[in-house]
């Protein structure tokens, strides 16, 4: 059975019943964030019983999730695709080796031999795998997203699996083959997936969610919106760079990252990791030093880095610009705060990358490395000269960047770019 005992606001800290189906803390309208009983976890499973590293998905972390997959109850309502288990690839850079550190890439958006893989090519896929299995466990049958692109492919596809409604709200710029792959389940399946296009950013959709769907009778599961459940699908990313892999297989040995380099939007990704790592360590698995989270938006949308520099607890919201990194594109959101107290609690750092930059990485990578990165994950590795230079990176680090989706999905954006390179 599951773990989970509360959830309680990361902000103000009310907390409220496990079982409550409920959006943002009605004290302070901040996010809610699942708590486990740790304690009984560890009398019952020990350090990592609850670990089962021959299940090639995210659900490999049994009892440390919301639901466990190993017992009747919870199985019963978990949607699982294969999502997650994906490598953290050595990867040869030239500034590696200058550095000396040693440098992965985090890669979601393909399927590797002897890997999960996100079935639609995506790290939202763990957030919705987590959220659509939550939803049923609470009888939600309706849900509803605001997306700028792969969140809403991915309810989709989850939805349909699991049996569900799902509506889903973009902008008509979003990038084709999402945009595509959207209106074709729509169009197969209308009693079932709803698509609905509105012109903006996902600001703007998430205002149409809560004007005209919800009080139809829909769930929003927008980033940070549900109660904590898109937060524990993504800290899995976390427990995987963490869990025992190599050399530390014989010993079951733990080990976090120096530094995780994380295209951020609305940053779920950065909380879910920060909420992993603090479970292990109360689990007795890791020490109390955490990696160095860098956090890289497109010069285009700067909430966090500007935040981060002024040194502000929250953000201070402007107009969304344009970006090729779509994912990028957040110009506020109520979880912005806690990635704020993470970066300064872990000594991580916030910056931006201008769109010349983010097309010319995609390009040269795929030119020199055959790596096909989205302009996320694009971000994020032209952030190396910056971080190195300002010694974020250090000699011997073990460095994680969070590739977060295929390059397909920004087709033809991104078309002239993989062309280059040929």
């Amino acid at each position: 059975m599951s773990y989970a005992i509360r959830t309680e606001c990361s902000a103000c800290g009310a907390v409220y019943p496990a079982d409550r189906l409920m959006n943002l803390c009605p004290v302070d309208d901040r996010p809610v964030r699942i708590v486990l009983d740790l304690d009984r976890l560890k009398a019952e499973q020990g350090k990592d019983g609850w670990w089962n590293p021959s299940r090639k998905s995210l659900w490999r972390f049994g009892g440390l999730l919301p639901l466990d997959p190993n017992h009747a109850d919870d199985a019963r309502y978990i949607v699982d695709l294969g999502e997650g288990h994906t490598p953290s690839l050595r990867y040869d850079h030239p500034l590696a080796a200058k550095g000396e550190f040693v440098l992965e890439i985090k890669d979601e958006g393909r399927h590797h031999p002897g890997w999960g893989g996100n079935p639609t090519l995506s790290f939202k896929d763990r957030g919705m795998a987590m959220t659509v299995s939550m939803a049923r466990k609470f009888g939600a049958t309706r849900l509803a997203v605001p997306t700028q692109g792969n969140a809403g492919d991915s309810l989709a596809h989850y939805a349909l699996a699991a049996g569900l409604e799902a509506v889903i709200v973009m902008s008509p710029d979003t990038d084709r083959p999402v945009l595509g792959n959207v209106a074709a389940l729509a169009a197969l399946h209308p009693d079932r997936i709803t698509l609905e296009l509105v012109p903006g950013t996902i600001v703007d959709c998430a205002a149409r969610i809560r004007s005209h769907w919800i009080p139809q009778g829909y769930f929003s599961v927008a980033t940070f919106q549900e109660p904590g459940w898109r937060t524990e699908g993504k800290k899995t990313l976390g427990l995987e760079m963490a869990e025992p892999a190599g050399e530390r297989l014989n010993e079951r040995r733990w080990e976090l990252p120096d530094v995780i380099v994380y295209p951020t939007g609305g940053g779920t990704g950065v909380v879910g990791m920060a909420k992993a790592f603090d479970e292990l360590e109360a689990l007795g698995l890791v020490s109390d030093k955490r990696p160095r989270m860098v956090c890289v938006q497109s010069q285009a949308s700067t909430p966090i880095v500007r935040a981060w520099r002024e040194k502000a607890r929250d953000i201070t919201p402007l107009p969304a610009g344009a970006t090729v990194a779509t994912g990028l594109n957040v110009a506020r959101n109520p979880g912005h705060i806690n990635v704020l107290r993470i970066l300064n609690e872990c000594g991580g750092v916030a910056l931006e990358i201008d769109e010349t930059t983010i097309r010319r990485t995609i390009r040269d990578e795929w030119a020199q490395r055959r790596f096909a990165l989205s302009p996320e994950g694009a971000a994020a590795l032209a952030s190396l000269p910056m971080l190195l230079d300002d010694g974020v990176i250090r000699r011997g680090d073990r460095v994680v960047v969070v590739n977060t989706a295929s390059a397909e999905k920004y087709l033809p954006t991104i078309r002239d770019e993989l062309a280059g390179g040929m």
